[in-house]
């Protein structure tokens, strides 16, 4: 295929060769290109009429010229617990590209085949996984959510053995950076200081470079500061919209606040505030009610980390900022899915009592929301219908009404606005099923679609008014796992 033309670089190559090792990707057999984003491609500088060409890449049979694959190293907290021997065990760092408006992407094929990280794992990705992947992916760029994207996925034959027998895919994972937490845990613990300090270094150099002319001290503290809060705003960003990660482990923590490492993920159906999506979390570690707690955690793991170059108050002072940037961000989303404008003292206290209401009588999550924001043109009942007990639903709506007294916008702006905040279509896992069994008949097209409706969560599209439909009762709490 011919050269893309855009600027390329490698720079994780410039870290300690400790960081990572080469590795070729491991051919798929008879791999075909299904799924390509072609906007994405368009903001990267990727033109090409011919999406196919990039099969070669997708599959492994094809590197182009400055493609160096590494896999990376790194180590990382899972359920708490320290774990030394993590690093890319499917996944290869391709190069660096730099597009049109100046921004820098790295492309990570994943289900490339072993690495010397990939333990007792074979080192492929399943289809399922694959998809699950690529579809969440694309959903949280709608909502405007940071996060990795998808720019492609391959299908394949090769047999992989899972619970059961499954087919081969692989994904081109492309983000600003695939450094995490657990880059910064294998430095401090193993490499030690002068490592540790490059990485640092290169980081900010690549991701914050507002800081790069601060006095150490200074662009240090700075640069964890920046940190903490962009993982609380993220965390409060999923909290709000109602997304579930399912494994928050440090090694899945981007070190520039974005959503990394889909997995068995969920958007809470009817709302519970301790569901676990995950089930392989016996202990509800990862519950979606305790995810700001373990972002929490997460930060202190990166701190503890640091503690070699950084004085202990700055790493303090930092972590001190976690909870001020998540509650700022969480109770200013909060009041504009609620259309508030002006600050009340009472709106805290309304936000909790309506999770608490929600989660009382297991009420839709986001058809609550979304009827919210069409209060005035459509009346209350698409949100009396989600109650058994209408009276609940009564008793709130009076107690929200009597607050909107105190607005001064007029319904239609209003409900506009929280139109914008709050979406109509989100990947249910039902969905995603229905996606996955359609493909593993070889069937993409349902997929494609889906992936139409996603791009555009907030509009009405009322051609697509079965996505926006409650999931059917086999379609709630889906059964997901880590494995892919």
């Amino acid at each position: 295929m011919s050269e893309p033309k855009i600027n390329i670089e490698h720079r994780y190559l410039e870290l300690p060769d400790s960081f990572y090792t080469r590795v070729k990707p491991r051919p798929l057999e008879d791999g075909k290109l299904v799924c390509f984003n072609a906007p994405l491609a368009e903001a990267m500088g990727i033109r090409s009429d011919q999406p196919a060409e990039w099969t070669g890449v997708g599959s492994g049979t094809e590197l182009l010229e400055g493609m160096d694959p590494v896999a990376m190293k790194y180590t990382g907290h899972q359920f708490g617990v320290y774990n030394p021997d993590l690093g890319d065990g499917r996944g290869l760092l391709l190069w660096e590209t730099i597009g049109p408006d100046g921004r820098r992407w790295d492309w990570h094929l994943k289900g490339a085949g072993m690495t010397p990280y990939s333990r007792f794992g074979d080192g492929r990705a399943v289809l399922r996984s694959t998809i699950r992947e690529y579809l969440c992916s694309e959903a949280m760029a709608g909502l405007g959510i940071p996060t990795t994207r998808a720019l492609f996925m391959v299908s394949a034959k090769d047999p992989v053995r899972r619970e059961s027998i499954e087919t081969a895919a692989s994904l081109l994972r492309v983000t600003q950076s695939h450094i995490r937490f657990g880059h910064f845990e294998f430095a401090a613990h193993h490499e030690g200081e002068e490592a540790l300090r490059a990485l640092l270094e290169h980081v900010i150099a690549l991701h914050f470079p507002e800081l790069i002319q601060l006095p150490e001290p200074e662009r240090y503290r700075r640069w964890y500061e920046a940190v903490v809060e962009r993982t609380a705003w993220l965390i409060a960003d999923w909290q709000a919209v109602g997304f579930c990660h399912g494994v928050m482990n440090s090694d899945n923590m981007s070190i520039i606040g974005e959503t990394f490492d889909y997995g068995p993920y969920a958007f809470l159906d009817d709302f519970d505030a301790g569901y676990i999506c995950n089930h392989t979390d016996q202990g509800g570690r990862y519950a979606y009610n305790r995810q700001p707690n373990i972002g929490f955690i997460n930060c202190q793991y990166l701190a503890k980390a640091l503690l070699p170059v950084m004085d202990e108050d700055d790493v303090r002072r930092g972590l001190r900022r976690y909870e001020t940037a998540y509650n700022e961000r969480f109770q200013d989303t909060m009041r504009q899915k609620l259309g508030l404008q002006i600050q009340d003292e009472s709106d805290l206290s309304l936000i909790m009592d309506t999770f608490s209401m929600l989660h009382e009588h297991r009420i839709d999550y986001t058809l609550f929301f979304r009827g919210l924001s069409n209060l005035h043109s459509k009346g209350s009942a698409p949100i009396r219908d989600l109650f058994v007990d209408r009276s609940v639903a009564g008793d709130w709506l009076g107690r929200y009404q009597a607050r909107l007294e105190k607005e001064s916008l007029g319904p239609e702006e209003r409900e506009a606005g929280m139109r914008s905040v709050n979406p109509k279509f989100i990947l249910r896992n039902y969905l995603a099923q229905q996606v996955i069994v359609e493909a593993q008949s070889g069937n993409f097209e349902p997929m494609k679609k889906l992936l139409k409706v996603l791009e555009k969560p907030f509009d009405e599209q009322p051609e697509h008014e079965d996505y926006a439909a409650p999931p059917p009762d086999w379609g709630k709490h889906l059964n997901i796992s880590c494995s892919s």
